[in-house]
């Protein structure tokens, strides 16, 4: 949280070489605690469990997030009515909701407010470019109407879809930024990843960077790769980064979907605050001002963020307020040996064990090479049956 004062915008506040702090998942979170259905992944929670929504928000909002994103992730009609999920609330309804909880939160703390979309199955089915942009649009007509601060495109494995959502939001004159979920290899068609970002600057993103689908390590890896290339082609821009916070040193190209894992036992890969202050020193410096997390970041770990930027930004976050840095309220324990761990080198140096002496420290990534336009990837409004379902077991089960 910002110390009280005129609060400036994205832009201004990044060309001032400011370290602004994005916020973490919501989806991954609000699944946890019984407010998303894993699967659709979409963010009904917003008009039907505001508190839910709203509290969330609040919660990184004191580990210290400067910016609060709608929760809008997976909010478009096509994802919202998709494979038998009906909803009881209108796409209109939820982005609405979403917008207002974001701004309420927002301005307890003089943080600002993020509007944003993600990859529509209707672009993996093969959709027009009209059609897609008509999707875009009907958000960016709430966005606009509620006033947000900037826009986020993020979440898209394909270039050519995100320079879509781009081009449309654009069209508010507001400050865009756009996120691809793609490794150093480049998106899913092919495109290296230093072209997929200077084709973002080109469509006209102010801000261009990564988010989900990787941990911090890959992750900086590819926005490196992505600010190479924007150097390459005499192009500027500003950087921005939002991982996870799992490790996944043995995905794949798609990243940790691919995992099988994925997504109900992922917590043995969960960095700890410590990789949070060391993936935001690296990202610092190297020279990324927009850092901040998506799925598997809990509000401690932004609180990391902001403590190990703390120089800075100038200021400690309300949520710092009773956590010693690096350990340091552990001096006040009662055992003598947990009290001698209340120091820096201790944690840095400490390789946590998982307490699970059969499992393996990592996994054989699933590889089915299902692309834009398979059939399994086609947008369907009827719930999907027992035998089509039957069949990806099948194959699942051939592919082991």
């Amino acid at each position: 949280m910002e110390p009280t004062g005129t609060k400036k915008g994205i832009l201004e506040r990044l060309e001032a070489g400011e370290v602004v702090i994005g916020d973490g998942g919501f989806v991954f979170q609000l699944e946890k605690r019984g407010y998303v259905m894993a699967g659709p992944w979409t963010p009904e929670a917003a008009a039907e469990n505001p508190e839910a929504v709203r509290q969330l928000h609040r919660e990184f909002l004191r580990a210290g997030s400067d910016v609060m994103q709608t929760f809008t992730f997976y909010a478009s009609d096509d994802k919202l009515f998709n494979r038998g999920y009906n909803q009881t609330f209108s796409g209109l309804e939820i982005n609405e909701a979403a917008c207002d909880l974001a701004r309420e939160v927002a301005d307890e703390g003089g943080a600002l407010v993020a509007g944003g979309v993600s990859q529509t199955p209707a672009y993996l089915s093969c959709k027009s470019e009209d059609e897609v942009k008509a999707i875009f649009r009907k958000q960016l007509d709430v966005f606009v109407r509620k006033e947000v601060d900037f826009l986020i495109a993020e979440y898209f494995e394909h270039v050519e879809e995100a320079e879509w959502a781009v081009n449309v939001l654009k069209t508010s004159k507001k400050p865009v930024a756009a996120t691809l979920c793609i490794g150093p290899e480049g998106d899913m068609n092919g495109v290296s990843t230093g072209d997929c970002a200077v084709r973002l600057v080109k469509a006209g993103a102010d801000i261009v960077g990564i988010n989900c689908h990787f941990d911090p390590e890959t992750c900086l890896k590819t926005v490196k790769l992505m600010m190479e290339g924007v150097k390459k082609a005499g192009l500027k821009a500003h950087y921005m980064i939002q991982p996870l916070a799992y490790h996944t040193p043995d995905c794949g190209r798609q990243g940790f979907i691919d995992l099988p894992e994925f997504p109900f036992g992922l917590e043995p890969r969960i960095l700890t605050r410590w990789d949070m202050q060391k993936y935001a020193r690296d990202a610092y410096n190297a020279g990324i001002r927009y850092i901040g997390g998506c799925c598997g970041f809990e509000p401690y770990h932004i609180r990391a963020l902001a403590e190990e930027l703390e120089v800075e930004r100038g200021f400690l976050p309300a949520g710092s307020e009773k956590h010693g840095g690096w350990g340091s309220c552990l001096k006040m324990h009662t055992k003598p040996w947990v009290r001698a761990r209340a120091r820096r080198d201790y944690w840095e140096k400490l390789r946590p064990a998982s307490g699970r002496p059969l499992c393996p420290s990592m996994s054989t990534p699933d590889g089915w090479g299902v692309k834009k336009g398979d059939s399994d990837l086609m947008q369907q409004e009827e719930a999907t049956t027992q035998e089509q379902l039957d069949a990806l077991f099948d194959k699942a089960d051939k592919s082991k």
